[in-house]
């Protein structure tokens, strides 16, 4: 007897959050349809990355989507606005950082939510923590939740009962060193990972603003040095 494989979308940056969050769907027995973005992002390597991720870990389907965020810009990455460098820990944990970019997670899980209608799939994962990033609003629970009551009053398949929307969040609430960990349990290999939100044109970490910072503490919490490490 053969069984209808789950399949599921997943949101991948080319980031370690999001390839963390491919590995823990294909380890829960999901077939993967991996979605990234090129929306006019200064750190647009990442898509290299997810496309390596993606190859790595094994997805049915991997699709880049265009969409030009720089139209509104706002935030320091889609924006001629600088990147914040060498903030300490207590300087990230206040307020909406500049990298923020407005409606991002909103836009990424509206064209996810259209993918997952047309492959029959009830599965989003999405990568998001709400503990690095506490000032980013999209990264709440309540939102998260919010998105997801309003997906399944948005579609046909939902209407007609064949979709009941489920969107996971596996690292909402895990430190970046407890990302890694379950990571590196799951066989990731991060060095095929981009984090650096002004990396160089050859896609070298910048190694100071705050995703590469929170990305070596995250290495040094597991006694572990971060593999992009010059």
């Amino acid at each position: 007897m053969t069984t209808t494989p789950k399949r599921a979308v997943v949101l991948l940056s080319g980031g370690l959050d999001s390839a963390t969050v491919l590995a823990i769907a294909k380890s829960e027995g999901y077939t993967p349809y991996t979605l990234s973005f090129s929306y006019g992002q200064r750190h647009a390597f990442e898509l290299e990355a997810a496309k390596r991720v993606a190859a790595s870990i094994g997805v049915a389907e991997h699709r880049t989507t265009a969409i030009d965020l720089r139209a509104f810009g706002g935030s320091a990455l889609t924006a001629d606005i600088a990147v914040p460098k060498g903030r300490a820990a207590d300087e990230m944990a206040h307020g909406i950082p500049i990298t923020y970019v407005p409606a991002r997670n909103t836009i990424f899980l509206a064209f996810a939510l259209a993918w997952a209608e047309v492959l029959g799939a009830s599965d989003i994962f999405l990568g998001v923590n709400a503990l690095d990033y506490s000032g980013y609003p999209d990264c709440r629970l309540e939102y998260i939740a919010a998105f997801e009551k309003m997906a399944n009053l948005a579609t046909k398949a939902g209407v007609e009962g064949r979709q009941a929307l489920k969107i996971h969040t596996p690292l909402i609430a895990l430190t970046k060193g407890q990302i890694i960990a379950r990571g590196i349990e799951l066989g990731v290999n991060y060095a095929l990972t981009s984090s650096c939100y002004d990396p160089s044109p050859t896609g070298a970490p910048c190694g100071q603003c705050d995703s590469c910072l929170l990305r070596q503490k995250g290495f040094r919490e597991n006694g572990l040095t971060d593999p992009l490490s010059p």
